[in-house]
């Protein structure tokens, strides 16, 4: 692997012009997913329209789970390499992750309304997630602190 691939400056100008094609590429399709689950899927006969919900929970859960894989080997490949691209992704990655987690705690909350008779149930998952969430705000935080940074050095 080359080391000019992982400078940042080298590869913010290659995919430069692929970014606004993929930004919207990726409004386009949330758009149209979020109209075909909510609006052109078929209503189950004893939930009704509650039954469209888990085409946005299940996936918004998926994608947590697994932008949060893609950050922690952004964050080992970083303390590995001390590339700045690296740590660069991973502090993006933690921002999804926490995304992610808030839309698959808001969207179980409107899914478990109609079925339990109450927003949440406190098992073991949805209170795994919910530690899980609070600690992606941690890391967030953390990001954020105005703190000198070291020099990296190779």
């Amino acid at each position: 692997m080359s080391v000019s691939l992982l400078q940042p400056s080298f590869f913010m100008s290659k995919t430069r012009s692929y970014a606004q094609i993929l930004i919207g590429s990726r409004l386009f399709l949330t758009a149209m997913t979020i109209h075909l689950s909510l609006q052109v899927a078929p209503q189950d006969l004893q939930q009704g329209g509650n039954s469209r919900i888990p085409y946005v929970h299940v996936p918004a859960a998926r994608m947590s789970i697994l932008v949060y894989i893609a950050t922690a080997i952004n964050s080992f490949m970083f303390l590995l390499t001390k590339r700045p691209l690296f740590l660069c992704s991973s502090g993006i990655g933690t921002e999804m992750v926490a995304f992610f987690t808030l839309f698959t705690l808001v969207t179980g909350g409107f899914r478990g309304r109609p079925i339990w008779g109450t927003f949440r149930v406190w098992d073991a998952h949805l209170t795994s997630v919910f530690i899980s969430f609070i600690i992606y705000l941690g890391a967030l935080c953390f990001q954020k602190l105005p703190v000198e940074p070291a020099p990296i050095s190779p």
